[in-house]
């Protein structure tokens, strides 16, 4: 009975400690990873593998890392991207019944007027991409980027569709993406972690659950870096705590970790080991990665950067920095997109901000030779509705409302065939009339270029496997090169 009280002690203990928040399950949560082949776990301890050393793929893979680009709030693909000259012919009248029969929407009615496009489009490059007024960078690497315009979800309210395209699930506790694909692959990164997340605008719906490790260990949580100051907070010691003092205290935890971990098997005391570790090594190579003011002058205005800023542009900027570094997986989210009223003003508002640094990203990825095995993926989590959102309650106005039916992401890097733009929706924008494209399937395809099989990367969990695409999705084999 003694031994039966104890060991019930030591399994909520250990829980507590990982999902309370606070102390030792905070620190674990940080920063997982360590170096590559193994972690120094203190003066005179063994060596342990690192559950992110470098892995085997299902075959060969097209792209190595990821920037991932999330827009969160939805952008508008009508006024960005599908420009639809019907829609403009019938501003202000209503939209057909048989069209919007059976459909949901968070605020408007289905019998509401359609809105016009609010900008001129023109197309670009040798491709004949056409974009948007307001995304004129954009259209400097239309022949750089392969667009999917058929894109749909069943989600249509913010924090699940966030989850669902983040996480495969429209509910928290699923890992993220950068989780499985870490999980997956692990990482080329021997001082920083390998699933790295910036943001910038605000705090996304989802919140934190949009980069979790889940279920899978907390070695593959995303870790969240401010685009400014430390990158993660408490990184620097403390006043009167230097290097050897921190050195010989993380030594001594180390072993006691190591001691604890053997007697209990306990994967989240590994954890905590590696984070401990990755830390100290961060304390010397993250403030040379956030020191952007060491890139040349050019680099820094074509991105719009500057030192001390934590902005969207210095993101993208900081971004090509992590990957460079070995960094697997890097999720840049910019909230700000949910325009139910005023999509004009809002939307030149987001494009001002956003547009040029993410052509930049591309143009440096490129001359750099690194897009030859960097993915970059633009999206938000679903589109907006070719009717109106005109809400005198709520003060809105010439506004557009959820669209799950759909929307637009656009893709640049190795294993795609740029240029091209596949998939096609009706002429008032409304449903996908060609080469519909699952949010299950875009995920697939991410996965297929860094040589995974998504319905081989599963994980068991309370006696069943999970994956990211849970139990369908496909590969989109029209982009694939």
């Amino acid at each position: 009975m003694m031994k039966m009280n104890e060991s019930l002690r030591e399994v909520t203990r250990r829980h507590f400690f990982k999902g309370c928040g606070v102390g030792l399950g905070k620190i674990a949560l940080a920063s997982m990873l360590a170096e590559a082949g193994g972690a120094a776990l203190g003066a005179g301890s063994r060596k342990v593998v690192s559950p992110l050393a470098p892995k085997s793929t299902h075959y060969a893979p097209k792209a190595k890392s990821v920037i991932h680009i999330f827009m969160a709030g939805a952008p508008s693909q009508l006024e960005l991207f599908d420009y639809k000259p019907l829609l403009a012919k019938n501003d202000g009248k209503s939209i057909p019944a048989e069209i919007v029969k059976d459909q949901r929407y968070a605020f408007i009615q289905r019998d509401a007027r359609m809105l016009a496009p609010r900008f001129k489009f023109k197309k670009h490059g040798q491709s004949g991409a056409e974009f948007s007024s307001v995304i004129p960078h954009l259209g400097e690497i239309a022949d750089d980027i392969t667009i999917i315009k058929s894109m749909h979800t069943e989600q249509f309210n913010h924090a699940p569709a966030q989850l669902f395209l983040n996480t495969g699930s429209p509910l928290p506790g699923r890992p993220a993406i950068g989780a499985w694909v870490t999980y997956g692959i692990g990482s080329e990164s021997k001082n920083l972690p390998g699933f790295v997340v910036l943001s910038s605008g605000g705090g996304t719906s989802a919140g934190t659950a949009n980069w979790a490790s889940g279920f899978l260990p907390t070695h593959y949580q995303g870790v969240p870096f401010r685009s400014k100051g430390d990158p993660i907070l408490n990184v620097s010691n403390p006043a009167g705590v230097d290097n050897k003092l921190q050195r010989d205290s993380l030594n001594l935890i180390g072993d006691l970790n190591a001691k604890r971990e053997e007697a209990m098997n306990d994967p989240e005391i590994r954890a905590r080991i590696n984070a401990y570790e990755l830390a100290w090594r961060m304390q010397a190579s993250a403030p040379e990665l956030m020191d952007i003011g060491k890139e040349p002058k050019h680099v820094m205005d074509m991105y719009g950067a500057k030192v001390g800023a934590g902005s969207f542009a210095n993101n993208c900027l900081l971004a090509r920095r992590l990957v460079e570094r070995g960094v697997r997986f890097v999720n840049i989210y910019q909230t700000g997109w949910d325009h139910h009223s005023n999509v004009e003003g809002g939307l030149k508002n987001m494009c001002r901000a956003t547009d040029k640094p993410v052509a930049a990203l591309v143009k440096d990825l490129k001359q750099r030779g690194m897009l030859e095995d960097t993915l970059v993926v633009w999206g938000g989590e679903f589109g907006r509705t070719p009717m109106v959102e005109s809400n005198a309650a709520l003060g809105r106005k010439l506004g557009r409302d959820h669209h799950p039916q759909a929307f637009t992401v656009w893709m640049a890097g190795p294993g795609l065939k740029p240029g091209l733009t596949i998939g096609q929706t009706d002429d008032l924008g409304f449903h996908v009339t060609k080469d519909a494209v699952h949010v299950h399937d875009l995920q697939a395809t991410i996965l297929h270029l860094l040589g995974l099989d998504h319905t081989k990367l599963t994980f068991t969990f309370q006696g069943r496997p999970f994956r990211l695409t849970d139990v369908f999705g496909k590969h989109v084999d029209k982009i694939l090169a």
